[in-house]
């Protein structure tokens, strides 16, 4: 009975320690600046998303599609990813569409992505649960004049402790209609690690 009862002791004073320490050694979580460079490692991270999208969403309200007052109707695809580490690249042209509409100089057709749900609504509103004079009607949605696509591409290379990776993000602003290439623009980052 005794041997129970230090036991007992024994194993809750472990727990009761094991667990303060781990109470003391708990990470703190701070919040930071968004916009700050973020340098934890070498890999694709959110400084090189805002930079990328920063520059594209520059020079494409520059050129003379956007800029020219028309309010061109633009469509985006999915970046090609062609390196060779995991890059959400959909959260690149999210960012780029977002400052583009903010911008007033650019309205956005539904994309690859978004039609699915666009058809579903469509369809939904057309079913006996609706009053058709407020429904919105198959058949009236905008197409767009542009199409906006690219890629990001990496070279990595490491010798004696030295890593380096080169990002190479290319968009393009194509004219539905005819094909004609109408806008393109590049931005380079290089990143080394030692």
């Amino acid at each position: 009975m005794r041997i129970r009862f230090v036991v007992r002791t024994w194993l809750v004073a472990v727990v009761v320690v094991a667990l303060g320490v781990a109470g003391g050694c708990a990470k703190q979580v701070r919040y930071g600046d968004p916009k700050s460079v973020e340098t934890v490692n070498i890999d694709f991270g959110s400084t090189d998303l805002q930079v990328i999208a920063e520059a594209m969403t520059r020079s494409l309200l520059q050129s003379p599609v956007v800029g020219g007052g028309s309010r061109p109707i633009v469509t985006v695809q999915d970046v090609k990813n062609k390196t060779s580490e995991y890059i959400d690249t959909r959260a690149i042209t999210d960012s780029i569409r977002a400052e583009l509409l903010k911008s007033g100089q650019v309205r956005f057709a539904v994309d690859e992505v978004g039609m699915d749900e666009q058809i579903d609504e469509l369809e939904r509103q057309q079913s006996e649960y609706y009053d058709q004079e407020q429904s919105a009607e198959i058949g009236n949605m905008v197409a767009a004049q542009y199409r906006l696509q690219g890629s990001i591409i990496s070279i990595v290379k490491e010798a004696d402790g030295v890593k380096d990776v080169y990002y190479k993000f290319n968009l393009q602003l194509w004219n539905v209609r005819n094909g004609l290439l109408e806008w393109s623009d590049e931005k380079d980052i290089r990143k080394t690690e030692s």
